[in-house]
This record gives C-alpha cells, sequence and structure tokens, in this order.
C-alpha cells in the first residue's frame, strides 16, 4: 500500500493539499468526544502518539483544547447585557458559523476583549462597510473575539449548547504539548472559509505556511469526531 493510500481523509475532503509545489497529507485522527475531564497531554498520547513519524507535525483544534480547559460554557450560564443583545444584531453571518452574531456569543467577547475594544472594533467595521471593506470588526477585537464558537447545526451535544473560548496561552501550550508528544505541535481555528493558527511550538514552518496547508478544513466542523490531525509531507517517489 503506498503512502498516499494508508489513510482516509474525511467524507468531502481532499487527504493531499498542495502548497508551493509540495504535496502534504493531512490525517485525520478519530477520537471520543473531549470534554473537561480530559487532559491533552493523555489524548494526543493515546490518539496520535503512535502514528506520528519524524517531520510530522500535529495540529489540534482549537475548539478540542478549549474544552480541557474549562473554557466552554453552556448557554444557560451565559447573561448577555443589553449591549451584547444589539451588537449581535449587526454580525454578518457566514456559512462557516455564527461568530458573535447571538447575544451570548457577543456577551462572551466583551468579557474577553473588554467592552471598549469591542465597540472601537463596531466603529471600525461601520467605517469597514462604508469604504466597501470588511473584516475590520474582527481584525480590531483580534484573535479572541475571532475564535469565540456558538452552537451550530451538526455540533456534536453537548456543545450545541455550549460557547466555546479561544483557549488559554495557545503558544505556551502547543510548546507543552510538543514537550509531552516529542513532535511538533499546532493548534489551529480552522473551518469552511480559511485557517488561523493561533499557537505553534517551532519557529518553523512558518505559521502562514500550515495556515495554507490547512486552508481547506480538512477536519471539517460537523460530527466528524477528528478534532486533531497530522500534517506530513509527501515523499517523492
Amino acid at each position: 500500500m503506498s503512502e498516499e493510500t494508508k489513510f482516509s481523509a474525511n467524507p468531502g475532503k481532499q487527504l493531499i493539499r498542495e502548497v508551493n509545489g509540495v504535496s502534504y497529507q493531512r490525517i485525520p485522527i478519530k477520537t471520543h468526544l473531549i470534554t473537561n475531564q480530559d487532559n491533552m497531554e493523555d489524548v494526543i498520547s493515546t490518539y496520535a502518539k503512535e502514528q506520528m513519524q519524524p517531520g510530522d507535525i500535529l495540529f489540534i483544534s482549537e475548539k478540542a483544547v478549549a474544552c480541557t480547559q474549562n473554557r466552554a460554557i453552556p448557554m444557560e450560564d451565559i447573561r448577555p447585557r443589553p449591549l451584547a443583545v444589539k451588537l449581535s444584531k449587526y454580525v454578518t453571518k457566514t456559512p462557516a458559523g455564527i461568530g458573535l452574531g447571538i447575544p451570548e456569543t457577543m456577551e462572551m467577547a466583551l468579557q474577553e476583549c473588554g467592552t471598549l475594544r469591542i465597540l472601537f472594533a463596531a466603529f471600525c467595521s461601520v467605517i469597514g462597510k462604508l469604504l466597501g471593506k470588511r473584516g475590520w470588526f474582527y481584525i480590531v477585537a483580534g484573535p479572541k473575539a475571532r475564535g469565540i464558537d456558538g452552537p451550530t447545526e451538526g455540533t456534536i451535544p453537548p456543545y450545541d449548547h455550549y460557547v466555546v473560548l479561544t483557549p488559554a496561552q495557545p503558544m505556551e501550550t502547543s510548546k507543552k504539548l510538543a514537550r509531552s508528544l516529542g513532535h511538533p505541535v499546532a493548534i489551529v481555528d480552522i473551518n469552511d472559509l480559511g485557517a488561523n493558527i493561533l499557537g505553534f511550538s517551532e519557529p518553523s514552518p512558518s505559521m502562514d505556511l500550515i495556515a495554507q496547508i490547512l486552508g481547506d478544513n480538512p477536519l471539517g466542523q460537523s460530527d466528524e469526531c477528528t478534532p486533531m490531525g497530522i500534517i506530513r509531507k509527501v515523499s517523492s517517489i
């Protein structure tokens, strides 16, 4: 069996992606449902360690890491303030999810980023739209706001009733996990619109290259149960 056919891609996804003339496998890894009762070092040891080869990079969904850090919050525990309700009405919905488009996720953005920063981001968003530019809100609000996930169709229970925040200290966490695993680790926020690398344990390859390799979201974002995967450069034949 060739290196290219040992593994299976998630339904509707490609196993191999070419970036700058180099082909990479993105090998999805199935796990159990990860919760705050799990230790991520134990999870990667159980599911990924034996599959890793020299040169491989393990990438982990930021949502899975956040869940182990108690950063998944039940919707009923969030009490949106009137400002959160008002601001959420103006958020553009995308195919990737609701983002801050509901009061509960907007409330958590206000708590995570600070009210003044979110208000300034909203102001910049208005100016941007007047100039025909989109995306200024999340540029100003920053990765903590951009990475907040709300419940969407297809989300695995019980997280279909949760708001999940970005992981705490993603750079430091990726380095800690890499030391435990013995291989490079990236913590990623990927959806069907693209990839954002929140933390990476190594200085190279660049996080921009990793984002390009994962830009088509090989893990999927519904019920695949693959919160992590391996990046492996395809050997030349």
